[in-house]
Formats: C-alpha cells, sequence, structure tokens
C-alpha cells in the first residue's frame, strides 16, 4: 500500500472527546498538522519567549501546496490558546486568496473579518472586538487607507497580536522612492507594533533586488564587498514536498531552433541581409531577449512556438486514459497572442477558456476550469500566485517575461495534487510536465525550481546578463539531462529541433 499523504486526514473523535492541540477541525475532519507547520508554531513560540532573539519578524518560503495558509492559521489558534496572542492581522493582494484565508480560517473555529472602508468610516472601528479573531484587508486598501488603519488598529495596549503578510515578497522596500513601493511602507507603518510579523511566500526574491517587509537581512562577504543576504527562517523546499508525495515533480522539454533576423533592404522591405541566432546557445543579452520575442511567435518561420504547443498538446492527450479530467494552461504574452494560441487549439478540436485582466467575468472563467470545463486555459498574466487548479498538468510557457519569479509562480501551478489522485497514485507522485522555448534564462531557473537559494542584495540593480537576484543567468546549464535520480526532482531534456531546419537533431 501507498504511504498517505504527509497531511492526514482522519474522521473526527466523539462530541464527548476532546481534540488534541496539535490537530485541527475542518468541514468533518481532523487534520493532523505537517512537520513543518509544528516547527513553524514552535519558531513562533520561540520569538514570543525571547523576542530578542531573532527580532519580530519571520519568513516562511514554502512552495505551493505546502499549507501556508493553514499553517499560519494553526499558529495562530495554537498561541492564542497558550495566551501568548489575542488577535491577528492578514494582509493579502488578490480577492481570490482572500476568499481562500476566510474559507481556511472559518474551518479552524476563528472568525476572520474582511474590512470594508466604506462602511469602516471615518469614526468606525477596525478592532477585532466582539468574538472576531482576525481582520483581513487587501495591501491596496492598507496603501490607500493607513492613516485610517492606524488610528484604529495601531496595537498600543491591546494585547499582543500577529500581522501575517501573505506572499510578503509583493511588499518591496524602496527607500529611495517611497511611492513606488506603497504596498511596503504601508505595511511598516500599519504594522510596526505587531508583536510578531510572519511573511509567507513561495518566491523570496524580487527581480528589481529590493528588500521585502517581515524579512530579516543578513550581512555577508562576497569577494572584498559586504552585501546583504535576506534568507527565510524557515524553508520548505519543494523537493521535501515531493519526496512526501504532498505535490508533484515537474518534467521540462525546451524547444530549441534557429531564430532568422532579417535586415530591411534599400527600399526598406525585407530584402536584406538574413542573420540567424541559435535560440538555446545565445549569450549576447540583447540578442536572447530578442530570440525569445520572434519564439513565442506563431507565425516565425522557426515553428519554435508552434512546436512547443503541439507538444504540450500530445502530452496532455497521453496524460488524459490515466486521469480523464488532466487540463493545460497556456502562459500567453498578450490578448491579442492569447486569442491565436487559443485559436489554434481550437483547431484542433480542444476546448478552450481564455482569461486576461480585462474580462469581466474572469473569475468565473478560472473557476469554471477548475470544474473542467475547458481542456485547455490560456491566460495573461491571472495564473500566478492565488490560483489553484489540481487537474492543471501541462503548462506552455509562450511569453516574454523571464524573471525567475513570473517564471516559477506560473509553472508550480501545476504541481498541486487533490485527495481523489493522491488515493491512485504512488510516491513519488506522477509528474506534470511544462514545455517553452529554450531560453537560456528559463532553462536555469528550470535547473533550481525545487530548491531554495538566499536572495542577494546587490549595491546596484542586476542587469539583463549578470547574475540574477537569487540565482544565475542559466546561460552555461547544460542541454542534456542532469539527473535522472528521484532526489533531484528535475529532468531537462536535450533541444529538440525541427528536423527541417540546418543540422537538426533529436533528443531522447
Amino acid at each position: 500500500m501507498d504511504p498517505p499523504l504527509s497531511f492526514q486526514l482522519q474522521p473526527l473523535p466523539r462530541p464527548q472527546q476532546d481534540v488534541a492541540d496539535r490537530s485541527a477541525q475542518i468541514e468533518g475532519t481532523r487534520i493532523e498538522p505537517r512537520q513543518w507547520q509544528r516547527q513553524l508554531v514552535q519558531l513562533l513560540r520561540a520569538r514570543l519567549v525571547r523576542p530578542g532573539c531573532g527580532g519580530h519578524d519571520v519568513l516562511i518560503h514554502a512552495g505551493p501546496g505546502a499549507g501556508k495558509t493553514l499553517g499560519a492559521l494553526l499558529s495562530f489558534r495554537q498561541l492564542q490558546r497558550e495566551g501568548r496572542l489575542e488577535r491577528f492581522l492578514v494582509l493579502c493582494h488578490r480577492s481570490s486568496i482572500a476568499r481562500q484565508w476566510c474559507q481556511a480560517a472559518a474551518g479552524l473555529g476563528l472568525e476572520l473579518r474582511s474590512w470594508d472602508p466604506q462602511r469602516a468610516g471615518a469614526g468606525g472601528t477596525l478592532a477585532a472586538g466582539a468574538g472576531a479573531h482576525g481582520l483581513l484587508l487587501s495591501y491596496q486598501a492598507a496603501a490607500r487607507h493607513v492613516d485610517t488603519l492606524q488610528k484604529h488598529w495601531g496595537g498600543a495596549g491591546t494585547g499582543p497580536w500577529l500581522a501575517i503578510a501573505d506572499e510578503v515578497h509583493h511588499l518591496g522596500l524602496d527607500p529611495e522612492e517611497p511611492e513606488a513601493a506603497a504596498w511596503g511602507h504601508a505595511f511598516s507603518r500599519l504594522c510596526a507594533g505587531a508583536t510578531l510579523r510572519l511573511g509567507l511566500t513561495g518566491t523570496p526574491f524580487r527581480a528589481d533586488n529590493l528588500a521585502f517587509c517581515a524579512a530579516r537581512r543578513q550581512v555577508v562577504r562576497e569577494g572584498d564587498q559586504l552585501v546583504e543576504h535576506i534568507v527565510p527562517d524557515l524553508s520548505v523546499e519543494p523537493r521535501r514536498l515531493i519526496a512526501a508525495g504532498d505535490v508533484r515533480p515537474l518534467e521540462f522539454r525546451f524547444q530549441d531552433g534557429w531564430v532568422d533576423h532579417g535586415r530591411p533592404g534599400p527600399d526598406g522591405e525585407g530584402n536584406g541581409d538574413t542573420e540567424t541566432s541559435p535560440l538555446s546557445a545565445e549569450t549576447r543579452a540583447s540578442w536572447r531577449a530578442r530570440n525569445l520575442r520572434r519564439a513565442i511567435r506563431l507565425g516565425d518561420g522557426g515553428s519554435i512556438a508552434l512546436r512547443v504547443l503541439l507538444g504540450a498538446r500530445r502530452r496532455l492527450e497521453r496524460l488524459r486514459p490515466g486521469h480523464p479530467g488532466a487540463g493545460g494552461l497556456v502562459i500567453a504574452r498578450d490578448i491579442a497572442h492569447a486569442r491565436g494560441l487559443g485559436q489554434l487549439l481550437q483547431e484542433q478540436g480542444d476546448a478552450v477558456l481564455l482569461v486576461h485582466s480585462q474580462h469581466p467575468d474572469a473569475a468565473d472563467r478560472l473557476a469554471a476550469f477548475r470544474a473542467g470545463a475547458a481542456d485547455w486555459l490560456v491566460s495573461v498574466d491571472m495564473c500566478a500566485e492565488g490560483f489553484d487548479a489540481p487537474r492543471l498538468r501541462v503548462v506552455a510557457y509562450l511569453t516574454t517575461v523571464v524573471t525567475r519569479s513570473r517564471f516559477l509562480q506560473a509553472i508550480t501551478r501545476a504541481v498541486r495534487m487533490d485527495g481523489e489522485r493522491a488515493g491512485l497514485e504512488g510516491i513519488p507522485r506522477e509528474p506534470s510536465y511544462v514545455y517553452a522555448p529554450a531560453d537560456p534564462l528559463l532553462i536555469g531557473y528550470a535547473r533550481g525550481w525545487s530548491l531554495s537559494e538566499p536572495y542577494l542584495l546587490r549595491p546596484r540593480p542586476a542587469t539583463e546578463g549578470q547574475p540574477q537576484p537569487g540565482g544565475g543567468t542559466g546561460a552555461q546549464v547544460p542541454l542534456q539531462a542532469i539527473d535522472e535520480r528521484v532526489g533531484s526532482l528535475l529532468r531537462v531534456r536535450g533541444p529538440e529541433l525541427p528536423p527541417f531546419l540546418p543540422g537538426a537533431r533529436r533528443s531522447a
């Protein structure tokens, strides 16, 4: 028999029986906290007992499917029972995430109220009060109404309280341009009096080289310079979750090829010389970016985007016999690009849902996809943090956004498990698949996606082609199978070139 999920689900005890302090009741079941969630309770308790040992900021790095929301709520509930905390404040950046917080809190018997600035008014109270345990608001609301919030939720004289920042890497701090990092400065002002500030993130780094809230900085020496690291107080790496069977491993398929760049002739038309650049082997930063812009176009002569999309589609077809409800996600560059990709899939007979920020019913479309309404979801910047669809098994990454955080947020949408599939699959779970052009940066990010690295704050922002914060450029990553062992949890196949291109080669 396969070992169970580390998230143990057990029947509730009889009403006259007590529930152990380390367990939680949710919707008719009792949940055994995972090991890292127990560690979080111990870490927060230690900070409360000895406040000077590590400050009041605690940063948790845990990937999708780890249970960050439940871990934070369980920690508050336990420490409240011990008389160490009285209330909590949750800040998040998406309405879909806010709903998840409210549902999880209600399941644990905690009342978490959403703050409405219209109803609060100038004299309205913001305290938890009247049986409520916590208050929930968005980063945007905190930035707009920070003065009102400070007035009514200052924390002074109201007992110890916990501030929770969900996806805390959004709370950048820029001392030179406070307005450019308004969310971070609002959180700092509002939560300065918190007994503890807990930051939760799946990507504990930023592309702009800024620090962020609820994260302590460590000074380290790099060569002849002193630089700062942001290192999580507790890190739950994806490879740990994969080994426990809580999430799926990922396998990557990068499509290589040659990209042609034509020059205009004397008449301004395309009669000039043509220069060809290898997608995976291009080391010039500006050419690498140009290559990717052209490679994701369906009409490009190298057919790279077409082969990425059709390869992803074939993979989903192969998964369907064993996972009938499996679905795919396409990350597009913009709305016009998304429509073209979606039309191609529809021409192949697939049902497609297109979602982007201008759709008034975007939330309904996302919910419909979760429920199995389409084969593919084609998205423009709508499927990152907060979007959970356990049926998702294939991701086609066809956008020019190549920051490490955005890439990891997109591909890890496909790692979640649901209870039904967990009972059908062994451990490690069956993999999900990522298809993308063979851009050197993306290949580098894929190699280390399941690992946690310190976020290095450099003296000045890194430029394109230099090492990125929290990781390397990836330009020197060999295009071959790096490691086939389960422990590494990563397979990067060699580049697969179209057979009609000169010198084409295929990998196994």
